[in-house]
């Protein structure tokens, strides 16, 4: 075995059990459960609304978006927060003084992540499916979409996470990340029709993976009948693919040089400086 594929295979053993901690913990579950709770409280009580020109309620039409939403989030701002946090503690300094060290740890966030995503979305969409009707998931060909839409959008998005999160050496920063993603959000047609918000909106939201990832999701969960609420009244699986594509690509090039970058620059001296100036600030 080389010592490549040793720290490769390290790192998706430590995938698998940070996991396991994280379910075993009650704050942490707690953290994962509290979002899906709140997210189908509030689709619930949108339930008797209806899509404009449709008699399709909306709560069941925003759901698919919502799960969109839930692997963004999953996978840009939660890589991103474990970076800036890990950075900080001293996490990533031990992982660097270890042959192959980081690549066992790119390798165990990559798997935790895409892990938590799945899980995450599965907490959403058991429940859904049984909560609204008009969702379903009829067919090989269906959950093949939504396989590959998961897949596509934590490759998409991952990436980015991880860019933000070697740009960032504080954890408070996580929230100048996360104020613009949740106006990103209001702009890609999650909670209602993109088609309803002016065409320059409409536009920018189009540019960002979050609304692609509702509309996959869209058209793996929902009646063919909905798609007149999309662009165009179709799914554009092929414009999907491709826009989703583009920020992996890019991802997948920028994150691992800006990864190596951090790695050279942490230090003990660089870290003591950090808690030096967070312990100030409590102060």
């Amino acid at each position: 075995m080389t010592p490549t594929s040793a720290a490769a295979r390290a790192g998706m053993r430590r995938g698998l059990i940070e996991t396991r901690q994280t379910l075993t913990n009650g704050q942490d579950l707690f953290n994962m459960l509290f979002f899906p709770i709140v997210t189908l409280i509030v689709m619930f009580f949108m339930r008797d609304s209806t899509l404009p020109g449709t008699t399709f309620s909306l709560g069941s039409a925003a759901m698919p978006g919502v799960l969109g939403m839930q692997v963004a989030f999953a996978g840009f701002i939660g890589v991103a927060a474990v970076l800036m946090v890990e950075r900080e503690d001293g996490t990533l300094l031990r992982a660097k003084a270890v042959p192959n060290g980081m690549l066992g740890y790119l390798v165990g966030k990559i798997v935790g992540g895409a892990v938590g995503g799945l899980i995450g979305v599965l907490i959403i969409l058991v429940p859904g499916l049984l909560l609204f009707d008009g969702l379903t998931v009829d067919g090989i060909g269906a959950w093949l979409t939504l396989l590959a839409v998961l897949l596509l959008g934590l490759v998409a998005t991952m990436p980015l996470g991880a860019v933000v999160g070697a740009l960032s050496d504080n954890p408070r920063n996580l929230g100048l990340v996360f104020l613009p993603m949740v106006g990103l959000i209001a702009i890609s047609g999650i909670f209602y029709p993109i088609t309803a918000l002016p065409g320059w909106l409409s536009a920018i939201g189009q540019v960002f993976p979050v609304y692609w990832l509702g509309l996959g999701m869209r058209s793996a969960l929902l009646p063919d009948a909905a798609v007149v609420a999309e662009i165009g009244d179709s799914w554009r699986h092929a414009e999907m693919i491709g826009v989703l594509g583009a920020w992996s690509a890019a991802g997948l090039v920028v994150a691992p040089i800006l990864l190596r970058r951090m790695a050279r620059r942490e230090s003990g001296a660089n870290m003591t400086a950090r808690r030096d100036r967070a312990l100030q600030r409590v102060q």
